[in-house]
């Protein structure tokens, strides 16, 4: 009779485990086929800790990285909205600042210290604001009174008031200049008027365009997920109300500056 060991199946060398407490392979064959496992190594796919024995594919969790997008406290919105207003405004009160100037540059009936405010003289090669080198005053209320403080800059004074739309002439004794104003004829009257108008409309699209701007950066701070579209919605809504109120102090302006040169 043929011995066990003569019949025992050879284990194939790909992995080989032996049971440490078993004497020998011949004498215990099922006990060590059991303990003994043959696992061909194109099966075995590792899998974390478990272990896949099959051909089919693997799929393998993929970690992603998680995204969190805190929204901004009241306490930052209003801050934000806070710091986009406060700049809005200060330019918008440059720009009724601006137009105030250009109103009182426009002469009436009065003369008037401002109406020299926007004039420029070429003064060493560089243009300087007429103020800067002369001393003004109104003698009575028709004229207007210049004395240079380097009477060098006379005749340099003289050509700026001629070239400016002031429609005045310069009369010079050498020392200082005298500006006489001539009563405003009804045609001339009408002409200021529409050169007030003209300059209102440009003070209203400066506002428009800073309008803009603010809308803008509230745009950017929607899209940085820093707003929501109901605070997008607010901070438009009260930015419009600023806009108004400017627009408002414009047309006052405006028809106060009318009012004086249709004045009789």
């Amino acid at each position: 009779m043929a011995s066990l060991s003569s019949t025992t199946p050879t284990i194939p060398p790909v992995l080989r485990f032996r049971a440490t407490d078993s004497k020998s392979l011949s004498d215990s064959f099922w006990k060590s086929r059991v303990i003994a496992c043959c696992l061909r190594s194109e099966n075995l796919v590792k899998l974390g800790a478990g272990v896949n024995l099959s051909r089919d594919p693997v799929v393998k969790r993929s970690l992603q990285k998680r995204v969190v997008i805190r929204s901004a406290t009241i306490e930052e919105i209003e801050a934000e909205k806070s710091a986009i207003e406060k700049d809005a405004k200060s330019k918008m009160e440059k720009t009724i600042e601006t137009l105030r100037t250009s109103f009182n540059a426009i002469r009436t009936g009065r003369a008037n210290v401002a109406m020299l405010d926007k004039i420029e003289v070429e003064y060493y090669g560089s243009p300087v604001s007429l103020k800067s080198i002369a001393q003004i005053s109104t003698p009575d209320g028709t004229s207007l009174l210049l004395q240079p403080y380097d009477k060098s800059s006379l005749k340099a004074i003289e050509k700026a008031i001629l070239s400016s739309d002031l429609g005045m002439t310069p009369n010079s004794d050498g020392d200082v200049i005298r500006l006489s104003l001539p009563p405003l004829t009804s045609e001339r009257r009408k002409e200021l008027t529409k050169v007030v108008a003209k300059q209102s409309e440009e003070g209203k699209v400066a506002l428009r365009n800073l309008r803009r701007d603010a809308l803008k950066s509230y745009d950017k701070l929607e899209k940085e997920k820093k707003l929501s579209e109901d605070n997008l919605k607010d901070m438009s809504s009260d930015l419009q109300k600023l806009v108004d109120t400017y627009m408002k102090k414009i047309e006052e302006l405006c028809k106060q500056k009318e009012k004086e040169l249709l004045k009789v």
